[in-house]
């Protein structure tokens, strides 16, 4: 009895053993989603207006991808892929940005990145900008009362950030489900004028006002400094296990708000002065992983969460030469490649080579079924239906793409693309984006923008896109990656293929 005793409790030691060590070798995860960072934004990607010596070492440790896409070109239904593994244009609801009366975007029993890497045993924490709203559907949002259900509903075990974006109230932080310093006799009050009215890049300003004491801890120039505090002591406090970080950085999206050191820091204006202090930002985070001794046991992400934008901000970086998405054609929002192909750099030491470039076709949507690989779980039927593992591709393991196909969604529902291979399918005439038509204009975009920045397509002519044009779009991406000349007229059989590609896809 008593050598049985003694087996018994030495093989619960074993397994006891045997778990700590699995738990032990678990890699830390990191995702820092960058707002509005274009394809050319990184002196890792060609930017020499802009210096980003940390991002850039990212690069020369790790593996930079050439053609990552986000699941939009719109911030909300980005994000909603990247958490989802899902394309966003399965909703009807997302094609646009959530404001502050959205109801939660994500169904609260929905496998997200956060739920997986919970039940996988990690500690799991968003930081920063959430824009993809609170609340039941069918109800307007009260801000005084717990804004539930939100991402703690969806497996992040602490959330600290901006609740909508930096250009649209309320400019106030929030902590789990509560408005950080609100207090009951200074209530948040709809249809009330904002009290932050600093930057001429913020909006919709009179939507809702009030909890004067909540805003008064948003200080526009500190927003950088204030996430980047959090995601630092966070990281700290949960060190001992396994963590998952979602790092959703306000750098760059507009109004352009660096700290005061960073001011005229770049050659590229505001515009460049926030990519200066992103590249900050994700230094500090770098360090405190070295000062902790976690660097070789983590996977840190960087990307965006679609190109950059070509506002006023924009429109100053472009006159001083930087483009903010490379040589690629249009902006945010728009189909054509700058919308949506953005920087995506792996670092993973000891797995993820370094200093190496990757042309394998990927998106953030990828990331649920990648991470689900990580941790081994074998994703259900209906879980992260669009993702696909993109694990091999991490390792720098090269042979058959690992993608056959890519649908991505901008702003106008009538332009949904599609990646089959080299071909991108686009489903009508232009960009699909901003309607900006002059400089100047915040949302100035599309055919106009291009006789502005001088880039050249088949359809446009001094602006405007030419009364003969075919009706959609086909581009060789391996021989145009700047969307020069659309070859719809030319390769008929290729519009077919790939257009009943695009609704069979959506249909499934």
């Amino acid at each position: 009895m008593y050598k049985k005793l003694i087996w018994i409790m030495l093989a619960l030691f074993v397994a006891a053993s045997s778990w700590a060590q699995a738990q032990s070798q678990k890699p830390n995860v990191i995702i820092i989603n960058a707002d509005d960072i274009g394809y050319g934004d990184l002196s890792a990607y060609g930017a020499t207006k802009v210096h980003t010596p940390n991002i850039d070492q990212l690069a020369k440790e790790g593996i930079s991808f050439t053609d990552a896409h986000s699941a939009s070109a719109v911030c909300s239904p980005s994000r909603y892929g990247l958490l989802t593994g899902q394309y966003p244009s399965r909703k009807d609801y997302l094609w646009g940005p959530l404001m502050l009366k959205a109801p939660l975007a994500i169904d609260r029993d929905q496998m997200t990145i956060a739920r997986l890497m919970k039940e996988a045993g990690y500690k799991t924490a968003i930081i920063g900008k959430w824009h993809l709203g609170f609340g039941e559907r069918g109800k307007v949002i009260d801000w005084n009362k717990p804004l539930v259900p939100g991402p703690l509903e969806l497996g992040f075990e602490y959330y600290f950030g901006v609740p909508v974006l930096n250009s649209h109230p309320p400019f106030v932080y929030v902590e789990n489900h509560h408005v950080v310093g609100l207090v009951p006799d200074d209530p948040l009050i709809y249809d009330k004028p904002s009290i932050s009215r600093e930057f001429d890049e913020k909006f919709d300003l009179d939507l809702i006002g009030g909890g004067e004491a909540a805003h008064e801890l948003y200080q526009d120039r500190m927003v950088g400094t204030t996430l980047k505090n959090h995601a630092i002591k966070w990281i700290k406090e949960n060190k001992d296990k396994p963590f998952f970080l979602y790092l959703a950085t306000t750098n760059i999206h507009h109004p352009f708000t660096p700290a005061p050191q960073f001011i005229a820091s770049s050659k590229a204006g505001p515009y460049g002065d926030s990519i200066q202090e992103l590249d900050w930002i994700v230094g500090e985070v770098t360090k405190t992983l070295d000062e902790e001794g976690l660097s070789n046991d983590t996977l840190l992400i960087f990307t965006s969460d679609n190109g950059g934008m070509f506002n006023r901000g924009g429109q100053t970086a472009w006159e001083a030469g930087h483009h903010l998405n490379g040589e690629l054609l249009g902006m945010k929002f728009g189909a054509w490649e700058g919308g949506h192909r953005v920087p995506f750099i792996v670092r993973w030491p000891g797995k993820a080579p370094a200093g190496k470039k990757s042309a394998e076709l990927l998106s953030n949507v990828d990331m649920l079924a990648t991470l689900a690989d990580l941790v081994g779980y074998k994703l259900k039927k209906g879980e992260g239906p669009d993702s696909v593992d993109m694990m091999k591709a991490f390792k720098g393991i090269e042979g058959k793409p690992i993608r056959d196909q890519l649908v991505i969604s901008p702003f106008q529902k009538s332009h949904l693309a599609i990646r089959s291979g080299k071909w991108v399918y686009i489903g009508a005439q232009g960009e699909g984006g901003f309607g900006g038509t002059r400089l100047g204009q915040h949302m100035f975009a599309g055919a106009a923008a291009t006789g502005f920045t001088g880039q050249k397509n088949s359809d446009i002519v001094d602006g405007k896109i030419k009364t003969d044009a075919p009706p959609a779009q086909l581009y060789d991406l391996e021989a145009d990656p700047q969307q020069t000349t659309n070859l719809y007229n030319q390769y008929p059989e290729v519009v077919v293929r790939l257009k009943a590609m695009l609704e069979k896809t959506m249909s499934e």
